[in-house]
């Protein structure tokens, strides 16, 4: 039968090494590149806005994430209450502010919402 089929001769196997420092190497890299790219930009925006909401005062005018602009008329150390418009007003909450407008900009646009309706 050895004509047929060649005889199969067991080798001893090699012996396995340890991956050591270069196998850490490339889950390292990765990590890393993972952190610079996802988790440390997201970190910095974050304190961004909440010293953001934390400098926020009665008077200030600003646009929620919704896109409601207004200006703050009172705030605690969780809502703000915005006046939207002449005697109404909007109860939200501070980590819904997308961001602190330029002084005026609310007064502008009611001004000229106001040349709209009059039309």
């Amino acid at each position: 039968m050895e004509f047929f089929i060649a005889d199969a001769f067991a080798q001893a196997a090699p012996q396995a090494q340890q991956p050591g420092w270069a196998g850490l190497v490339l889950p390292l890299a990765i990590f890393a590149f993972f952190y610079f790219l996802f988790i440390w930009p997201q970190q910095r925006r974050a304190k961004e806005h909440k010293r953001m909401v934390a400098s926020l005062g009665k008077g200030a005018e600003i646009v929620t994430n919704g896109g409601i602009l207004g200006r703050v008329v009172d705030l605690d150390e969780n809502f703000v209450v915005l006046e939207v418009s002449d005697n109404v007003y909007l109860q939200i909450q501070r980590n819904a502010i997308a961001s602190i407008l330029p002084k005026g900009t609310f007064k502008a646009i009611r001004k000229k919402m106001a040349q709209v309706e009059k039309q």
